[in-house]
């Protein structure tokens, strides 16, 4: 039996991060940086304006003796943003300027609008200007050569709009895994389907694994059910790795002879089946397949149990880092916390016990997990209504009221 720490160990050992692309703009929202960013020029790359106003010298702007309260000045021209070169201010004038739009040689502040009587032909100021007040001064936001954004970066809308301000329209970055998911079993039906014989499963590990993939950052392609027939499941993995990063089989892992998983995957590649010590989720298939179905690169493939719950379990365990890694992430694992059992339960000797479970408390006052149905056979219903699972571990055979469990958290 394969203990849950050598088990992660093989599959993040046979997985790393996608080879980097160059993408547009549009394609790398949730990639991960392959490379620094670095700054090709100053942002801005001149004096900006940073209100809609009048650009001055602000010396011009003093009170002089024999004036009462402000000081008028004419004004020579209009200015937008845009403009190619800047225009030079003649002093003792002043320049209509728009917000953002360049600052005019000789000019060291802009006067608000609402701050002038807003004239055309001359304006007056109610107050003496700053040198510097409402200016983006060159290079004030970034300097050419700076390195703005490092590998490893996930790439959001913040990031994404300053690499764009430096007019850099495409990204390389570790393409978000392209995942294909497939359920085996000649007893499952969608669900929906209207008459549905009897003794039919809904098909649930698809729809619950494509929403997990998609939370784990990744792109989910769900080909839905697949018969248990050795040449159909065959058909279906050699049409899928063409275009796969990684395959997702559910059910279909029995030992008896009706099952076909374990005749497929276990001629392909490096792929094993092992009884892993842990419950839910006691039997996985992982490997990697490449060169044998004609890919130039190994494709990873795990093969879970076909129960919903411990296909989730087993994909918070091992499918999720696997995926995180491979889109280039660097904290691979859900947040964990310490909590207090509010309540007592027993656990199987040698086997890690994950319990759908519910946390509640802060950091400050602690936390406390109560286990949300019967830990022993945890039901598709707790899994529904947990936001954590508590991890017991393979020596302990009884957790008591007070005892603290780590608690792997799966929503805040």
């Amino acid at each position: 039996m394969r203990s849950v720490q050598d088990h992660l160990a093989a599959v993040l050992a046979a997985v790393g991060p996608v080879a980097p692309l160059d993408v547009v703009l549009h394609d790398a929202v949730g990639c991960i940086l392959a490379e620094d960013v670095v700054a090709g020029r100053d942002l801005p790359r001149q004096a900006l304006a940073s209100r809609d106003g009048y650009a001055v010298a602000a010396h011009d702007t003093a009170v002089a003796a024999g004036y009462a309260a402000s000081r008028a000045l004419p004004v020579a021209h209009d200015v937008r943003p845009g403009l190619e070169a800047p225009l030079r201010l003649v002093p003792g004038q002043a320049v209509r300027v728009a917000s953002g739009a360049p600052l005019p040689l000789g000019a060291d502040a802009v006067v608000p609008l609402e701050e002038t009587d807003r004239g055309t032909a001359q304006v007056a100021m109610q107050r003496p200007a700053v040198a510097g007040q409402h200016v983006r001064p060159a290079g004030s936001d970034v300097r050419e050569g700076e390195k703005v954004l490092a590998a490893g970066t996930r790439l959001g809308a913040r990031q994404l709009a300053l690499a764009a301000s430096l007019g850099r329209g495409r990204l390389r970055v570790h393409p978000t895994p392209r995942v294909v998911l497939l359920s085996v079993g000649d007893e499952l039906v969608e669900p929906g389907t209207v008459g549905a014989r009897d003794g039919a499963t809904f098909e649930a590990d698809g729809h619950a694994l494509e929403a997990a993939v998609r939370d784990a950052g990744a792109n989910a392609v769900r080909v839905g059910i697949v018969a248990d027939d050795r040449a159909t499941l065959r058909e279906a993995l050699d049409d899928q790795l063409v275009r796969a990063d990684m395959v997702v089989v559910t059910g279909g892992l029995s030992e008896l002879a009706h099952d076909t998983v374990k005749d497929v995957l276990a001629p392909l590649g490096t792929v094993r089946l092992d009884q892993v010590a842990m419950t839910p989720g006691f039997r996985h298939g992982f490997g990697s397949v490449g060169d044998e179905l004609g890919r130039d690169r190994a494709v990873p493939i795990f093969a879970l149990q076909g129960h919903p719950v411990a296909a989730q379990v087993s994909f918070e365990v091992f499918v999720r880092p696997a995926l995180r890694a491979m889109a280039g992430h660097t904290e691979l694992f859900r947040p964990s916390v310490a909590a207090e059992a509010t309540s007592g339960w027993v656990s199987p000797p040698g086997l890690r016990q994950f319990v759908p479970a519910t946390v509640l408390g802060s950091p400050d006052e602690g936390y406390r997990v109560t286990p949300v149905g019967e830990p022993s056979a945890p039901t598709v219903r707790d899994l529904a209504h947990a936001n954590a699972l508590a991890v017991v571990g393979e020596q302990d055979l009884t957790v008591h009221p007070g005892q603290v469990v780590h608690c792997l958290v799966l929503e805040g």
